[in-house]
This record gives structure tokens, C-alpha cells and sequence, in this order.
């Protein structure tokens, strides 16, 4: 006690305030421990998702791809109600948005989790529409930031899984597949040696606003009473959603590439693409997780064998019913033929069979030990065989 009550000395205010923090409890390391918020458990468990159109479920309408331009577009599209087209039924309200969080993305489509899973993906977003509004963050599309979004999940639900899918709209990865798309089609030149050097010039930033979104993410779970240990934080790369030029079943030549199977670039481009960009991306993520201590999921070569145009699938047609172990995993550049299909921002994202895929991924990572992990799939099989390595 720091005073009796049959003590004839009062103790000073400064020594009483000095051993009422000796009195307080100590962490395992030895460091004080001030009065934090207690997270309350009693909200179900909870997987959220945070990001662009990698993870929001963007191209979830289409299950493979088919030239064919009206109907149910030989069955790959799923939004054909019989008589028209209701987008809404697989991006529910933020079809109007355009955050198009799909009923297949991916953190929709895993399971083993948690008990409810919670999208907060928006397609086209960057960085800064992560961070909280306090510190920064942008506003997008009509919603808050995400960070301020996921303090409110936090606060009534159980959080076990976050997983986040950043970067790849700092680094204007739309605009390299707009740019090689128009030096096909129009220039007839090559883009991946300037797009080489815009990606190189956006890297610093873009991997810094990576890295603050992870901070971003612990300040706002931490606030709501989360210790580091009671939730797992995975950050994850990119596919190529296009193949090695060997591995493209359309010449180079003429208009297939562009008007049948909607993968309008040029060799050199894609060889670019597929084995140099996207894995430099994906090297400066993990490097990003690594700095962060955060899990790491690399997905560069996860659409091996599936990519758009790939010789390994084919087209859904008339007689040949889109399937998940024959049609393309990714979504084809809306141009051509394909042009009355869709919205063009659908292009060059996993589709429904690609993010049903990204879900066993996703329940696979969520299974295995803590660190770095590559997903793949299985060559001829569903995403029943996609693994982990």
C-alpha cells in the first residue's frame, strides 16, 4: 500500500505516482505495458480482403472466354438471365461503383477460414485509397479508405485473415496493357522498352505506398485491440494473365491474336510481360513482406498453362461448353470481336474459374505455416489441383 492508515508520513504525490507504475503488469520482455483496448471476441470470425481489381473479383462475370457476341456467349457469360444481361447478380451493388467485388472472388471462394468473409477490394485502387483518411488516404469510387473501413469490420467481427492486393495501379499496370495493346494494334512498334523504364521510375513509390498500406492495416487492428499474433496478414502478387510467345497459340501475324482470342501483342511484348515485369513485381513485393515480417503469397506463375491464348486451352464456342480444365483462367482484352462483351475493365483478370482457383490458393496459405508460399495449378485439372510450393 502506499499509505497506512496509521502512518504518521504521507508519501509524496511523485513517489506515489512512481510506484503505482512499478505496480503495473510487465510484457514478457520487460517493457512497461500501458492500458491498451482489449479486442472483444465475441463478433464471428472474420477473412477480409483489401485492394484493386486482383482481389475485388474483377472478370468474375466470365467463365472462360468465347467470340460468340450475343446470348450467353456460348455459356461463359454469367450474368445472362435468359433474356438480358443483369451484371448485379455477380457484382452485387458495386457493379454501379465499378468496385466490382464479385460472388467468386477470391476471398469469397475459400473456405476453412472463418465464418463470414468481408470484401473491401475496390477495382482501381491504389495505395492511397488504404491508407486511413487521418494519414493520408484518398476516398474512392463513393467509399472510404479501407483501412477506415476495416477498423469498423474489425471492431464487430473476429478478424483472423487480411489479405491485401496493392501496388499494381501505382505502378500503372493498366497502362502498360493499354500501351502494348495500341503499339499492336495501331503502331505497329514495341512497347516494352519504355514501359520497361515507366514501371522502373513508378517502383520506389509504389513499394513504399505497399509498405505503408501494411503499416496502415497493424495501426488500424492494433487500435481496435488486435495484438500482432492474433490475426494473420498475407500480402500477395500478380499473375501474367498473357503467355510466353511459345506458348501463344495465335501467330503474331495477322488479326487472331486481337480479334479471336483478345491477347493483341507482339511477341517480344509478351515474352516482356510474362518474364521480366510481372516477376520483378512480384520480387519487389516480397521484398516489401519480408521488410514488413508480413506472409508473402507469390502468384507469377499461378495462370501457367491458363493464360489468354494460351496453346494449353481453347475457346468456349457453340457445342463446346466452357470448362474449368480447358477454358482460359483470365479474362481477354476486350477489343475486336470481344468488343460487344462486357466492360473493358474486365480485361486481363482471373475470371470465374480463375478466381475459384485463387480461393484454394488462398484456403492453402491459410493451412500452411506462416511465411512465403507460390501457388500453381495443375495442368488439366480444376482448382481442386492447385497446390502450394
Amino acid at each position: 500500500m502506499l499509505e497506512s492508515s496509521s502512518s504518521t508520513t504521507r508519501i509524496p504525490r511523485t513517489k506515489r505516482f512512481t510506484a503505482a507504475l512499478l505496480a503495473l503488469p510487465l510484457s514478457a520482455t520487460g517493457l512497461l505495458v500501458l492500458a491498451a483496448p482489449a479486442h472483444a471476441t465475441s463478433g464471428p470470425t472474420a477473412s477480409v480482403s483489401l485492394g484493386d481489381s486482383y482481389i475485388s473479383g474483377e472478370a468474375g462475370r466470365w467463365q472462360g472466354n468465347s467470340d460468340t457476341a450475343s446470348g450467353s456467349r456460348a455459356g461463359t457469360d454469367r450474368s445472362w438471365t435468359g433474356s438480358g444481361y443483369n451484371p448485379g447478380a455477380v457484382y452485387g451493388s458495386t457493379y454501379a461503383s465499378g468496385c466490382d467485388r464479385s460472388d467468386s472472388a477470391e476471398v469469397r471462394s475459400a473456405t476453412g477460414i472463418a465464418a463470414t468473409s468481408i470484401n473491401l477490394a475496390c477495382s482501381g485502387a491504389t495505395t492511397a485509397n488504404i491508407f486511413r483518411a487521418a494519414n493520408g488516404g484518398q476516398a474512392y469510387k463513393g467509399e472510404a479508405p479501407q483501412a477506415d473501413q476495416l477498423a469498423a469490420v474489425a471492431a464487430t467481427n473476429t478478424v483472423k485473415l487480411i489479405t491485401l492486393s496493392i501496388g499494381g495501379n501505382d505502378l500503372g499496370f493498366s497502362d502498360v496493357i493499354t500501351t502494348c495493346a495500341k503499339d499492336y494494334l495501331i503502331w505497329y512498334s514495341y512497347c516494352h522498352d519504355d514501359q520497361q523504364a515507366a514501371i522502373d521510375s513508378r517502383m520506389p513509390a509504389a513499394m513504399a505506398g505497399v509498405g505503408k498500406s501494411i503499416d496502415e492495416i497493424r495501426a488500424v487492428m492494433a487500435a481496435d485491440g488486435y495484438s500482432a499474433g492474433s490475426y494473420r496478414l498475407v500480402l500477395q502478387s500478380y499473375p501474367s494473365p498473357i503467355p510466353r510467345s511459345s506458348e501463344n497459340r495465335y501467330s503474331e501475324s495477322g488479326w487472331d491474336r486481337a480479334d479471336s482470342g483478345g491477347c493483341p501483342f507482339w511477341d517480344a511484348d509478351s515474352d516482356w510481360a510474362r518474364d521480366s515485369m510481372v516477376p520483378q513485381i512480384s520480387d519487389a513485393l516480397r521484398q516489401v513482406a519480408a521488410a514488413k515480417g508480413v506472409d508473402f503469397l507469390d502468384l507469377r506463375d499461378f495462370l501457367q498453362g491458363r493464360e489468354v491464348c494460351s496453346t494449353s486451352t481453347r475457346l468456349a464456342a457453340p457445342g463446346t461448353a466452357p470448362s474449368a480444365t480447358t477454358s482460359e483462367w483470365a479474362r481477354f482484352v476486350d477489343t475486336g470481336l470481344s468488343a460487344s462483351q462486357g466492360t473493358v475493365q474486365e480485361s486481363m483478370h482471373p475470371d470465374y474459374y480463375g478466381q475459384l482457383a485463387l480461393g484454394r490458393c488462398l484456403s492453402l496459405m491459410w493451412a500452411a505455416s506462416a511465411g512465403n508460399h507460390a501457388c500453381r495449378n495443375t495442368p488439366g485439372r480444376d482448382a481442386s489441383g492447385v497446390y502450394l510450393n
